[in-house]
């Protein structure tokens, strides 16, 4: 006889818990009615990049120094550095530079630890091409800067919406709740 009386308290109780959770995500639910849409119309409207944002790699040819600390760093050996030595002043003359973005992991370690900060990392976030052997960039490509989402006037730049400021605010409690 008790058994049975405790199992259907364990039922009961997995009922009220199950109708609980239900509830907050319904409550969930109706709390976003309320707002407005956080669309952004994306080839013409773009969010600003975060400060420390790592886009693609910008690199200053005059500045390379030919160490090779880049590739070393780099956890998939990535930079592909060609240099000669020069005997008469004893230094080397760097010939070639590039990187393959196809590969890249975007981890920044190149620029945290090049001696003569000729490598950083630009905004620029739109490298999707049909062939792959486009994202290898050599020292002329990688020496390109880019155009500035901001100094762009065909582009309307979203900045410090406070729906999307709530919005993230809310997915990062979430996100922390559920862990």
């Amino acid at each position: 006889m008790f058994p049975m009386v405790t199992e259907f308290m364990n039922y009961g109780q997995q009922t009220v818990r199950a109708a609980r959770y239900i509830g907050q995500g319904f409550m969930i639910t109706l709390s976003h009615a309320n707002r407005l849409p956080v669309t952004i119309q994306y080839p013409y409207e773009k969010l600003i990049t975060s400060e420390r944002f790592r886009g693609r790699i910008h690199f200053e040819f005059d500045k390379c120094i030919a160490c090779e600390v880049c590739v070393r760093v780099c956890p998939i050996d990535l930079p592909v550095v060609d240099w000669k030595l020069e005997t008469d002043i004893r230094k080397k003359r760097l010939l070639n530079y590039s990187i393959d973005f196809g590969i890249c992991i975007f981890c920044g370690n190149c620029v945290e630890y090049c001696p003569t900060n000729c490598l950083s990392m630009t905004e620029e976030y739109e490298l999707s091409t049909y062939d792959r052997h486009e994202l290898n960039y050599n020292q002329i490509a990688l020496g390109r800067l880019p155009m500035s989402i901001i100094d762009d006037y065909t582009i309307r730049t979203i900045l410090n919406l406070p729906e999307i400021k709530e919005s993230i605010k809310y997915v990062s409690i979430c996100i922390f709740l559920c862990h």
